[in-house]
C-alpha cells in the first residue's frame, strides 16, 4: 500500500490524566518507526489555532514515561468551537504539511475532532485520555488506572485517622457524570456506602445503612461520594445532613480534587497508552480516521467517534452488588 502521510501531528486536549505522556511518546516513536515525521501541538485545539508547533523525534519524548500530566499542555479552546477558528486551525495544518492528527482526550475532545473531520474531511484518530473511563468503546480509558490506586491509597490513610478517633468520613472523589472511580475505589478501599451519579440512593438509605453500621459494632465507616452523586446535596450539605439526623456520628469531610489526576502514571496506564498510541498511528497509515482507538477484552479496536462520546455511563450491576455484600 502507497503510504500518503509524511507528517502526524499529535495534541492532548481537555484534562489531563497520568499516562498521556505515555501516550505521546508512543506516537512519536511509530512516527519515528516509519519514517515519518511527527509534528507535536501545544495546549491543544488552542495551539493549533495559533500555530504551535514543534518538530518532535524519538529522543524529543525520552524520559517522559514516567511523568503524569502532559509535556505538549492542555487547554480549553473556544476558537476552537467556532467555524471561523477551526479554518484557521485547518489552514494552519496545510501550510505545516500536516497530514493527519492523533488527538489525546476525553468526549470534549473527540466532539471537536469528529466535527473538524467533518466540515475539513481532516484524517484525525482519538485516543481516550481521562481518568473517568467515561468514555464508550473502550474498557479502560489512560489515567483511569492510576487515579484509582491514587483514590484507595488516600481513603487507606484516611481510614486510620477514622479509627482513631471514632470518626464518619464522606471522601469526595471525581466524576461528575460516572461512578466508575467512586464504584471501584469504594471496594478497594472497603467502604461502608458509596454513591454515584448514576443511581440515587436517596437519604433516607443512607440514614438506615449508618443505623445498622452502628448498630453492628462499627466504630467508624468511610462513604465514598462521587462529585455529581444524585442524592441532591452537596458533600458539605449531606456531613451537615447526617450529623443533624445521627448525634452519634462526628463528621468530617475529605475532598481529594485534582490530586486524582497528578502523580507518575501506574505501570498499566503506562502500557495502555503505548499500545493506544501506535495503534492510533496504525490506524491513520491504513486510511481509518473519525474515530478512536481503544482496548476491549485486550484487544485493539476502533470505534467512531459517534459512537465512543454518546449515551450516559452504564454502571456495572455486578459491581454494585460486590458493594452491597462486602459493605454489610
Amino acid at each position: 500500500m502507497e503510504q500518503k502521510i509524511k507528517n502526524i501531528g499529535v495534541l492532548t486536549s481537555g484534562g489531563d490524566s497520568p499516562g498521556m505522556n505515555a501516550g505521546i511518546r508512543a506516537v512519536v516513536r511509530a512516527c519515528a518507526y516509519h519514517k515519518i515525521k511527527c509534528t507535536g501541538i501545544y495546549r491543544g485545539y488552542q495551539g493549533l489555532i495559533e500555530k504551535d508547533f514543534e518538530e518532535l523525534n524519538a529522543r524529543s519524548v525520552r524520559n517522559v514515561i514516567n511523568r503524569g500530566g502532559t509535556f505538549l499542555k492542555s487547554a480549553r479552546s473556544r476558537r476552537f468551537m467556532t467555524v471561523e477558528g477551526r479554518v484557521t486551525a485547518h489552514e494552519n495544518l496545510i501550510s505545516e504539511k500536516i497530514d493527519a492528527l492523533v488527538v489525546i482526550g476525553g468526549d470534549g475532545t473527540f466532539t471537536g475532532a469528529s466535527v473538524f473531520k467533518k466540515e475539513h474531511n481532516f484524517p484525525i484518530i482519538g485516543i481516550p485520555g481521562t481518568i473517568d473511563n467515561d468514555i464508550r468503546g473502550t474498557d479502560y480509558t489512560i489515567g483511569y488506572d492510576t487515579a484509582l490506586n491514587t483514590v484507595v491509597e488516600a481513603i487507606d490513610k484516611i481510614r486510620d485517622t477514622a479509627n482513631s478517633h471514632n470518626r464518619l468520613f464522606l471522601v469526595e472523589v471525581m466524576g461528575r457524570d460516572a461512578g466508575d472511580i467512586a464504584l471501584n475505589a469504594g471496594i478497594g478501599a472497603g467502604a461502608e456506602e458509596i454513591l454515584i451519579p448514576e443511581e440515587n440512593l436517596g437519604t433516607e438509605r443512607l440514614l438506615e445503612s449508618l443505623k445498622r453500621s452502628k448498630k453492628s459494632g462499627k466504630t467508624s465507616s468511610i462513604i465514598v461520594v462521587a462529585e455529581g452523586d444524585q442524592i441532591g446535596k452537596n458533600i458539605f450539605e449531606l456531613a451537615e445532613f447526617i450529623e443533624t439526623n445521627l448525634e452519634d456520628y462526628e463528621v468530617r469531610v475529605t475532598v481529594l480534587g485534582h490530586i486524582q489526576r497528578g502523580g507518575s502514571p501506574s505501570c498499566y496506564d503506562r502500557v495502555l497508552a503505548s499500545r493506544l498510541g501506535i495503534g492510533a498511528v496504525d490506524a491513520l497509515l491504513e486510511g481509518k480516521s473519525d474515530m478512536m482507538v481503544g482496548i476491549k477484552d485486550k484487544k485493539i479496536t476502533y470505534v467512531p467517534f459517534d459512537l465512543a462520546i454518546s449515551g450516559e455511563n452504564e454502571i456495572d450491576i455486578d459491581l454494585r452488588r460486590v458493594a452491597d455484600i462486602t459493605s454489610i
